[in-house]
């Protein structure tokens, strides 16, 4: 972790944060002591700021972390184009512990989660109880979410990831730390956001409110199988945060500012941050880099209407390849958590229960169908909602982690194979004597 920290570091060497539309210009922590940064409640705040811009970073949730979980998970969907060794290796399943962009999101992630554990762990400067409140809920939102890219990228059903829950501030003697098992990451993910659900505003601007604390939970409780805590969680959303499904698929993406749907966006600007989806995505015109990723037909024919605007939502480039149209704004913000996708998690679970929360799972489906023009379904079957999911939510970094969740397979490997989860990166293992590796490594 020696290697981490020493990332880390650069926080307080300089936090210059720029988010969304405003510009917030930070004084040099070089240029004063820590003990007065971090007795600042402005500074404290300007960190919790600093923790959002940082998800829109390369390397964590501006678009590796996306394209490295749909690589992993796909077969034959798409196609790598580009020359960059390190997302052919993820699609090929044959990632190795020096892939550089690996490294890239191990650190940054961490670098996350050491902001959001010095808000945390200075909250006693914010004298005004109402922001001491917000502060808090948004920094444990924002570390939840940030542990669990982390256990789902590296861990295994057993073994986690180094779990931190205080900041690191002496960076002196050896910071080793061992990896936490899976229950501890996982307990601490569902009571960061069970707090945080409970005690941030409903309305919140752009920044972590309380129902994106809610819908961040259904995702967990999805994926680790609770399916009644998780369709109540999306019910709750669906039910109470005044998110509409944008009025055509079209209208979901590519936006300047949050669209209808969105629940919780990554900010970009020209100004902050790098949108890494457009970068692998999109044509030149289109400001990426030409069409590294294309889909394949292998995607195409999991349609099963040919009305279904899905199954059109893309473009050619000079070479001809498709390219998804989800991503063609170049400073257009990234959607994390879309309504769309509460509806599909809470038709999953009242189909896996037998129950009708707020809506039959098959209403709740052709909800999703009829935005799309596709037509509506008589009858439904669990396989039926698994690819409902796929036709929406592609290129969204779903793929690797419903196939691990449903116990699927892809290119011929189980849903527990090795080669399906990332290596520790090899810079960690170097400086962090107590880590293990993992297996196949």
């Amino acid at each position: 972790m020696n290697h981490l920290i020493k990332y880390i570091v650069l926080l307080f060497a300089f936090v210059t944060i720029i988010s969304c539309s405003k510009e917030l210009n930070v004084e040099p922590t070089l240029s004063i002591s820590d003990n007065v940064a971090l007795t600042s409640e402005e500074n404290i705040k300007k960190i919790l700021i600093g923790a959002y811009h940082s998800q829109a970073l390369e390397g964590n949730h501006g678009g590796y972390l996306q394209i490295f979980s749909d690589l992993i998970g796909s077969d034959n969907q798409v196609s790598w184009n580009g020359t960059f060794y390190e997302p052919r290796e993820a699609l090929n399943k044959s990632m190795l512990p020096n892939n550089g962009i690996i490294g890239l999101m191990w650190n940054s992630l961490y670098e996350s989660v050491n902001q959001t554990n010095l808000v945390l762990d200075h909250l006693s400067v914010i004298k005004d109880e109402n922001e001491k409140t917000r502060v808090e809920g948004e920094a444990k939102f924002l570390r939840a979410l940030t542990y669990f890219e982390l256990l789902r990228l590296f861990g295994n059903d057993v073994k986690a990831v180094p779990l931190r829950t205080t900041s690191v501030k002496d960076f002196s003697g050896d910071l080793s730390i061992k990896r936490s098992t899976t229950d501890e990451v996982i307990t601490l993910i569902i009571n960061d956001l069970q707090k945080a659900a409970g005690i941030l505003p409903k309305e919140n601007g752009f920044y972590a409110d309380k129902y994106a604390a809610l819908a961040l939970l259904a995702r967990v409780q999805l994926y680790l199988g609770n399916y009644k805590a998780a369709g109540g969680a999306a019910h709750d959303v669906i039910a109470n945060s005044g998110r509409a499904l944008a009025p055509n698929y079209a209208a979901a993406f590519n936006h300047d500012v949050n669209g209808s749907e969105d629940i919780f966006a990554v900010q970009i600007t020209s100004q902050s941050g790098q949108n890494v989806l457009i970068t692998f995505y999109a044509s030149e015109e289109n400001g990426g880099r030409g069409g590294d990723i294309s889909i394949n037909q292998d995607y195409l024919n999991i349609f099963d209407d040919p009305n279904d605007v899905r199954s059109k939502f893309y473009y050619q480039n000079a070479k001809g390849d498709f390219l998804t149209n989800k991503y063609v704004s170049q400073f257009g913000d990234i959607p994390l958590i879309r309504l769309a996708e509460m509806i599909l998690i809470r038709a999953e679970c009242n189909q896996r229960l037998n129950t009708a929360l707020g809506a039959s799972p098959i209403d709740d489906i052709n909800s999703i169908r009829i935005r799309s023009s596709a037509a509506v379904l008589t009858t439904l079957t669990l396989g039926d909602i698994i690819k409902e999911r796929q036709r929406e939510l592609a290129f969204e970094g779903f793929a690797i982690y419903d196939i691990k969740r449903t116990k699927s397979s892809v290119a011929s490997l189980p849903f527990d194979s090795p080669k399906l989860v990332m290596p520790i990166p090899q810079s960690e293992m170097n400086t962090n004597k107590l880590m293990e590796q993992n297996d196949g490594y």
